[in-house]
């Protein structure tokens, strides 16, 4: 079974990564999708106000809905599919994902909804293809 991870954020670019990554799937169904959405640690200062439990839980939520569309895109198509989500810096974190899952390649998209917005393409995208010894396709 070839897996191939992708990587999601809630922007068009990650849907447009999803739907080339479905496509493939539904071609070969030897392919095992694996979405990943990634969450950025919480601010220090919320750590005062909230538990750890209490911050995973708000994560989860943020990270579900994230991928929300994504889960329904490949569930509409019929593709088989593992949802996942982390907690840590983006592109390491897809990385260290995708060593752990063992996977064949990843397909993400080139624009996020990092902190400078589209002002720098693919700055995530640019460092996981830089991190992984896999082959990666970036999809606008």
């Amino acid at each position: 079974m070839r897996k191939i991870l992708v990587p999601v954020d809630a922007s068009e670019s990650a849907l447009h990564a999803a739907r080339y990554a479905a496509k493939l799937a539904g071609d070969n169904p030897a392919i095992q999708l694996h979405v990943l959405n990634v969450q950025e640690p919480l601010e220090v200062r919320s750590h005062a106000y909230i538990s750890q439990p209490e911050a995973k839980t708000i994560q989860a939520a943020d990270s579900q809905a994230v991928m929300q569309p994504v889960m329904e895109l490949l569930d509409d198509a019929g593709i088989a599919y593992r949802a996942d989500w982390r907690a840590g810096d983006i592109a390491p974190t897809i990385a260290a994902y995708a060593e752990e899952i063992g996977c064949e390649s990843i397909i993400m998209g080139t624009r996020g909804l990092g902190p400078v917005g589209n002002l720098v393409m693919g700055s995530v995208a640019n460092k996981v293809v830089h991190l992984v010894n896999v082959p990666v396709t970036l999809v606008k």
